[in-house]
C-alpha cells in the first residue's frame, strides 16, 4: 500500500525546452529530505504528453536511480493507446518502479468495457503494483465504481488515485471492493476530506513546492492529530487554488523557479504563466510563509 504525500513530480526543463536532469537530481533528493512518502515521475503533472517515448524512460530511469531505493517510485504509465501504456508499464518494470500509475484512456471515450479491458491488459503485461488513475477532468471518461470493482479483481491492480473531487467516491469504492484497496485523493484540497473518507494519501502537484507542509498534514492525521491536520491543510489552501490558476503545471513549475529549484519552462502547447497569476502565485507562496 503507498500512503502518505506522494509528490506528483514536475519534469525540469532548460530555456529551450531540453530535459534538465541535473535539477531533477537535486530537485528529487530534496523531496526525499523534506519527508515525501513516495515519487511519481512522468504523470500529468510532469508533461508526459510532450515527452517523446526515450524522454519518457529515460525520466522514470532518472528517478528510480537518484532516490536509490529511500521511497517508492510509482512510474506514469499512461497512453489513449492500450499497446503504448503496456510497454510503458513493462519499461517501468525493468528499470525498477515500485508500481505503475496508468491514466484513463482519454480522447479515444472508450465505454466501460473498454476501459475494464484496456487496464485488465495493462495488469495482465506486469508484475508490479497498478494503481488506477481516474480523472473525469482530463479524461472525459470516469472509471464507474463498478468497473472499478471488477478491476480489483485482479491480484496486480491494487488502488486508485481519484481524481473526481467527489467525496462519496471513497465511500463507494471501499462498499464495492471486496479487498484492502488503496484509495489515494488525486486533488490537493480535498486531502483531509479524503482520509477522513478512508482514504490512504494525496499524490500532490503543491507537494512540489511544500513537500514538508504537505507530509506534516498527513503525518499528523496519521498520528491522530486531526485538528493540526486541519489547520495546515488550512495554512496550505491559498497555494492548493493558486496552482490550478492556470493548467497544471504551469503554475507550479514557476513556483518552484520562485524558489530556485529549477526553470520555469514548460513545452508547448502550455504557454508561460501570465502576469497576473505569478502574482497570484507569489502571493500564496508568501501566505503559506515558503517565499519572504
Amino acid at each position: 500500500m503507498f500512503k502518505g504525500s506522494i509528490t506528483a513530480l514536475i519534469t525540469p526543463m532548460n530555456e529551450d525546452g531540453s530535459l534538465d536532469l541535473p535539477s531533477m537530481g537535486r530537485f528529487i533528493d530534496w523531496q526525499v529530505q523534506q519527508g515525501a512518502s513516495a515519487l511519481v515521475p512522468v504523470g500529468t503533472t510532469g508533461e508526459s504528453p510532450t515527452l517523446t517515448h526515450d524522454e519518457h524512460a529515460k525520466v522514470v530511469e532518472y528517478t528510480i536511480k537518484s532516490v536509490a531505493g529511500r521511497v517508492p517510485v510509482i512510474a506514469g504509465a499512461g497512453s489513449n493507446s492500450t499497446a503504448e501504456a503496456v510497454a510503458m508499464a513493462q519499461q517501468a518494470q525493468q528499470a525498477g518502479a515500485s508500481g505503475v500509475l496508468v491514466v484513463t484512456p482519454y480522447y479515444n471515450k472508450p465505454t466501460q468495457e473498454g476501459v475494464y479491458r484496456h487496464f485488465m491488459a495493462v495488469a495482465d503485461a506486469i508484475n508490479i503494483p497498478l494503481i488506477l488513475y481516474n480523472i473525469p477532468g482530463r479524461s472525459v471518461i470516469d472509471i464507474s465504481v463498478e468497473t472499478m470493482a471488477r478491476l480489483a479483481q485482479h491480484p496486480n491492480i491494487i488502488g486508485v488515485k481519484d481524481s473526481t473531487a467527489n467525496l462519496l467516491r471513497p465511500l463507494l469504492v471501499r462498499r464495492a471492493v471486496k479487498k484492502p484497496f488503496n484509495q489515494i485523493s488525486g486533488e490537493d484540497g480535498t486531502a483531509v476530506s479524503f482520509l477522513a473518507a478512508g482514504g490512504d494519501g494525496c499524490i500532490s502537484v503543491t507537494a512540489n513546492v511544500a513537500p514538508a507542509l504537505c507530509a506534516q498534514v498527513q503525518q499528523s492525521w496519521n498520528d491522530g492529530h486531526v485538528m493540526d491536520a486541519m489547520e495546515l491543510q488550512d495554512r496550505l489552501l491559498p497555494l492548493h487554488d493558486a496552482l490550478f490558476c492556470e493548467s497544471n503545471p504551469v503554475p507550479v513549475k514557476f513556483a518552484a523557479s520562485v524558489l530556485g529549484l529549477m526553470g520555469e519552462t514548460c513545452r508547448l502547447p502550455l504557454a508561460p504563466l501570465s502576469d497576473a497569476s505569478r502574482q497570484k502565485v507569489k502571493d500564496a507562496l508568501s501566505a503559506v510563509g515558503l517565499l519572504d
